[in-house]
């Protein structure tokens, strides 16, 4: 099965945004809840955000909410997570994660995880 692949991310000041995107070659996820995560140097690796299967349902970390967007065009396998009005502590290596049980904001419970995209956001 095809890992996830993370793209968009990037340098921006603060106050910007950019739009990821997370996509999988021989993999669909058109019928599969994605999340989103992070991991800044030194830290853990957080959650951000999640999307069910059919895009109806959607959970944030309290930290994004009102900033961050999580979407899914399923025709495009794709999710995406729309990020406004950035901090310089988003900063951080932005991870997507599929095929999970149990609860869905904790890290162990996802068994498919892509290589991750960098954004830096400076003051």
């Amino acid at each position: 099965q095809g890992q996830p692949v993370e793209s968009g991310g990037g340098f921006v000041q603060a106050g910007g945004s950019l739009r990821l995107s997370c996509t999988a070659s021989g993999r669909t996820f058109s019928g599969e809840s994605v999340a989103w995560f992070r991991q800044a140097p030194g830290m853990d690796r957080l959650f951000v955000a999640f999307i069910t299967s059919d895009g109806r349902n959607t959970d944030y970390a309290y930290s994004v909410k009102g900033r961050f967007t999580i979407s899914r065009d399923n025709a495009k396998n794709t999710i995406f997570l729309q990020m406004n009005n950035l901090k310089p502590e988003d900063t951080a290596v932005y991870y997507c994660a599929s095929d999970y049980s149990g609860r869905y904001r904790f890290r162990d419970s996802y068994k498919n995880w892509g290589q991750g995209t960098q954004v830096t956001v400076s003051s």
